[in-house]
């Protein structure tokens, strides 16, 4: 086999991890129009005031997103216990 072809083959066979897999990964899920519209009243804001996440960000690609969602994100912390942060889809 020659070198050229040994590195391809190699290079082929890329190992793909699934971040959603990963221990430090948190859980990032689509919320309701309605509980959107409940949250931004909450914090008297309107959707377009939220932080942005991108379309195709790796984190949300499974699932199955359109700009203008949101998104909970759930954060772990060892001192907080569990923080929430909101993420408006934008495409990109």
């Amino acid at each position: 086999m020659s070198y050229c072809v040994w590195r391809q083959s190699i290079l082929s066979e890329k190992k793909v991890a699934k971040i959603t897999n990963h221990a430090y990964q948190p859980k990032h899920e689509i919320i309701p129009k309605a509980e959107a519209e409940g949250i931004l009243k909450q914090f008297n804001a309107k959707s377009g005031q939220l932080p942005y996440i991108l379309r195709s960000d790796k984190a949300i690609e499974d699932l199955d997103v359109r700009p203008g969602d949101v998104i909970k994100i759930t954060r772990k912390s060892p001192t907080a216990g569990e923080s929430v942060y909101y993420r408006y889809v934008v495409e990109g």
